[in-house]
């Protein structure tokens, strides 16, 4: 506010210059229009060549009465000379008939001896000879304008001088008094213990900062349900991780003792399937926790999903081979291109048929089935929202992924809880961490995706099997055509 104003004030010094300059002329700009105009009506165009002044001595004394300027005067003849009056009195250069009409008078600047002169003159011409004409001149000093111009200037300037330092204070005080609730809030905040996520009161606040304290309870809102997340997180995969650890040291513990060797074997066998549970529940919960923390990942670009999902499809062939699994794989011809993360979507990719081969049961006769599907699909337009509401895209196409099996049948309920971190389906008899399908939405909902469990019809009639489908984004011709503006966090709990 302060700037402002000192800007302000030189400025309204220098406006109210230039309006004492136009207000102090027009005054004196009439007494020498007067002047020149009684001047002019003494003279007289006689039957002679050269016009006649009847300016009497009195007339001359006053209109040299003047104490604080100098008036000048003369009467020119139209080729230029002097026929009456000063000669100190510079003529017009270039000397010509002035374009005045009858009592008209026009004014001019000049100077004499470094002294500033205003001039009024006004044209005589004959009533007979129309090319026979006088030029008219009176001047005057610039004192007295002067001296009108800085009193204007002083008796508005003067009273700036108490009315600024006044003014500021007063916005001085006004703006403490206005910032006082801000002092407020931040002491309150600086106060607050770090532990402490409760909302904070809006009462005995102005309006203005009312939607920030809003505002900043959401986010602490948020911040609160989000650890609330993670602890229970580190919780269960503790009690997760302490569940393997035990039995390996209870092996461990039964093998030292254990003086047969086909009992030793039989121990050392439940020794490597405990290190080898517990592996593969440290490999996904890391698997996890690179999901969340993009940021040393490497950058999106243009992937080909049918091309990347055959990829991962043709390493697990041979583990589903040896489970008298049958895999298949089907794809359009001209790709499905989406706008990814690869890394993230080989690991979604992966945990899926992961997922399906532990499963899905198979034997040598009756084997079972994977069928792996890479579709392009066309739906009604999907509308992608940020949190503050702004539009990001409209989707109407798909690239969805679908892994269909014969395995353990699920429920309608089953279905989505699956998707809930270390939840595992009570009647599975195979080993597992509860993650794989937590990181598979993470990475979907990453993508601006989604990702479900649909039970087969099959199941209806107490069949088996599950069909697991991701919907991405489908990128229609460059990674331009899809705007990226907004990610969902990444965070535990943010399914």
């Amino acid at each position: 506010m302060l700037a402002p104003l000192l800007f302000v004030w030189p400025l309204s010094i220098v406006v109210t210059y230039h309006y004492a300059m136009s207000v102090a002329a027009n005054p004196f700009d009439q007494s020498l229009r007067e002047n020149v105009l009684a001047i002019s009506r003494q003279v007289h165009f006689a039957e002679g060549p050269t016009p006649v002044l009847s300016f009497s001595r009195s007339a001359h004394a006053l209109l040299r009465a003047d104490e604080t300027d100098v008036v000048y005067y003369h009467v020119l003849s139209s080729d230029g000379k002097l026929l009456h009056g000063d000669r100190e009195l510079p003529p017009p250069i270039p000397m010509m008939k002035p374009k005045l009409g009858e009592n008209q008078v026009g004014f001019r600047d000049a100077e004499i001896g470094g002294e500033d002169l205003r001039v009024a003159y006004t044209l005589v011409a004959s009533a007979d000879n129309p090319r026979q004409w006088v030029l008219v001149e009176v001047g005057e000093s610039l004192e007295k304008r002067n001296q009108l111009i800085n009193q204007i200037v002083a008796s508005v300037i003067l009273p700036q001088f108490f009315i600024v330092p006044v003014v500021v204070v007063l916005v001085w005080f006004g703006l403490a008094q206005g910032l006082r609730p801000l002092q407020f809030l931040k002491s309150r905040i600086a106060s607050r213990d770090e532990h402490d996520l409760s909302p904070m009161t809006v009462r005995r606040l102005p309006e203005e900062i009312q939607p920030l304290v809003e505002a900043f309870n959401d986010l602490l809102e948020r911040m609160r349900d989000n650890l609330d997340v993670q602890q229970r997180f580190i919780a269960d995969a503790a009690h997760q991780l302490k569940t393997p650890l035990t039995a390996l040291k209870t092996q461990a513990q039964l093998a030292i003792y254990e003086e047969d060797p086909e009992a030793l074997k039989g121990s050392l066998q439940r020794i490597g399937s405990s290190v080898d549970r517990a592996s593969h529940l440290v490999s996904q919960l890391l698997t996890l926790a690179r999901a969340e923390s993009t940021g040393d990942m490497q950058s999106e670009t243009r992937v080909d999903l049918a091309a990347l999902v055959r990829e991962v499809a043709e390493e697990w062939v041979l583990p589903a081979a040896q489970k008298h699994l049958e895999l298949d794989f089907e794809a359009p011809a001209g790709g499905v291109p989406v706008y990814g993360n690869a890394f993230l979507l080989r690991e979604m990719v992966s945990n899926l048929i992961d997922n399906a081969i532990r499963y899905t049961p198979g034997t040598a006769n009756a084997p079972g089935q994977i069928h792996v599907r890479v579709m392009d699909v066309r739906e009604a337009p999907h509308i992608t929202l940020t949190d503050e509401g702004a539009l990001v895209k409209k989707i109407d196409r798909w690239a969805v992924l679908e892994i269909e099996d014969t395995g353990v049948g699920l429920t309608d309920t089953q279905a989505e809880l699956v998707f809930e971190r270390f939840y595992r389906v009570d009647d599975a008899k195979t080993s597992g961490s509860g993650l794989g399908l937590p990181i598979v939405r993470e990475i979907a909902l990453y993508h601006h995706g989604w990702a479900s469990l649909v039970p087969n019809d099959q199941v209806k009639s107490n069949a088996q099997g599950v069909t697991a489908r991701v919907r991405l984004p489908l990128l229609a011709a460059s990674p331009s055509a899809l705007v990226q503006p907004y990610r969902p966090p990444l965070m535990p709990g943010s399914v």
